[in-house]
């Protein structure tokens, strides 16, 4: 435990940030699994919504340093070649 008043301050804001942090991160996590679930529901509408969301959660995560933004940017590269193939699936059949 820290001993110094500035190292308790600065050790009572780390706790507040990663709460912050870990709502950021729950919330990208979320907004990708609904993507994931409108995919396999093939809904067109309800996925471009999905991937809407998912990337403002995903960005506004990376933005904040909940995330990395290079980890941001492969979760954004993934969910947009899920979409493709989804869309492809359905333009073939």
């Amino acid at each position: 435990m820290a001993h110094h008043k500035s190292a308790i301050k600065r050790w009572h804001q780390s706790l507040r940030e990663r709460e912050r942090n870990r709502s950021r991160r729950t919330r990208a996590r979320n907004a990708i699994r609904k993507l994931r679930e409108a995919v396999a529901a093939g809904d067109g509408d309800a996925i471009r919504e999905a991937l809407s969301r998912a990337y403002s959660a995903v960005d506004r995560a990376a933005k904040k340093g909940a995330i990395h933004v290079g980890k941001a940017d492969r979760l954004k590269r993934r969910m947009a070649h899920l979409v493709q193939k989804a869309q492809s699936k359905q333009n073939a059949a």
